[in-house]
């Protein structure tokens, strides 16, 4: 078994994160981000190794599903079982909340039976408000304006990959949805130039963009928006993508097909990235809209590499934020 203190640092930063919930990217210094990437990195090399390390022996996870999932529900029930807790899988079927129980009870309930709640759900109000009653850690697992989890475990990924952050370009080409904000707000915290090549009409929130140059403007990168995929691209050591229409948009989808039809991942705009640029998609994938399978299967892509981190990364979140 590893010794807890080789696993997790204990200092000030470590201490400043205990019993904090994980809304948004926006709530976090570069500084404690890279200590989620730190514990990342010693438990994927504790589990890579066969070496147990029950960091929650004993504890609790509420797992909250307003919005389905595959990876989210796996790598979280898979996660805190390697950490030695256990995970409650709670769609809207099985709490009162899908049946009209106010988000003040519920957190006030759930903070009597559990450690911590993870909420996958449509408003980021309501899991700011959940946090806000719960006397536990809460994390989101998505919400329609941000996917913290999904892009700490990116930028986990890229580190691996590249060995350092600061100074390399992520263009991020589809819609200006829940992951063009979080990666908006993770690569310009940690100092990577962030590109959003977008249709016209699907820009991100522009208080998100305001909120992103001015971390820029103090991590020394920059921020850009473009139209135009080819020049977004164009000396990219990342190239990131996401499905064009998200759930809860279904009926939009044919107009979407219709403007996104330029903004799709394929070996043609490839070629306009850095020779070595990694690919990059959160999935679930819609293989042939916005990537090709030539890519997506490519040599350049890491994409399933990042879907294995998002178990790394959620099981730092949960040992820093749940743990003692």
């Amino acid at each position: 078994m590893v010794n807890k203190e080789v696993l997790i640092p204990d200092d000030a930063i470590t201490q400043n994160l205990r019993g904090r919930s994980f809304l948004k990217l926006e709530d976090f210094s570069p500084q404690e981000l890279i200590r989620f990437f730190e514990v990342a990195r010693n438990l994927k090399e504790a589990q890579k190794a066969g070496q147990p390390h029950p960091l929650l022996a004993g504890k609790s996870l509420a797992m909250i599903f307003r919005k389905t999932s595959t990876r989210t529900r796996v790598s979280f029930e898979v996660g805190i079982y390697q950490l030695g807790g256990q995970a409650l899988y709670l769609n809207s079927d099985d709490i009162q909340l899908g049946r009209g129980e106010s988000v003040y009870d519920t957190a006030m309930v759930l903070s009597r039976y559990v450690d911590g709640i993870m909420i996958r759900t449509f408003q980021q109000a309501e899991v700011e408000q959940l946090a806000q009653h719960a006397t536990v850690p809460v994390i989101n697992g998505l919400t329609d304006y941000c996917h913290p989890c999904q892009v700490l475990s990116d930028l986990f990924t890229v580190q691996e990959k590249r060995g350092c952050l600061r100074g390399l370009k992520l263009t991020y080409v589809g819609d200006g949805n829940n992951m063009a904000h979080s990666l908006l707000i993770g690569c310009s915290k940690l100092g990577m130039d962030v590109c959003i090549a977008h249709p016209p009409g699907y820009a991100p929130l522009p208080e998100t963009v305001a909120k992103a140059k001015a971390l820029a403007e103090a991590s020394d990168s920059a921020v850009e928006l473009t139209t135009d995929p080819v020049a977004g691209v164009t000396g990219a050591d990342i190239i990131y993508t996401d499905v064009w229409t998200s759930m809860g948009q279904e009926a939009e989808e044919e107009q979407r097909i219709q403007a996104f039809g330029q903004y799709q991942v394929n070996s043609a705009l490839l070629k306009h990235a850095k020779p070595d640029a990694v690919v990059m998609h959160c999935l679930p994938a819609n293989r042939g809209q916005e990537i090709t399978d030539e890519v997506m299967d490519g040599p350049q892509s890491i994409v399933f590499d990042q879907a294995e981190n998002r178990l790394h990364v959620q099981k730092a979140i949960m040992a820093l934020l749940m743990g003692e």
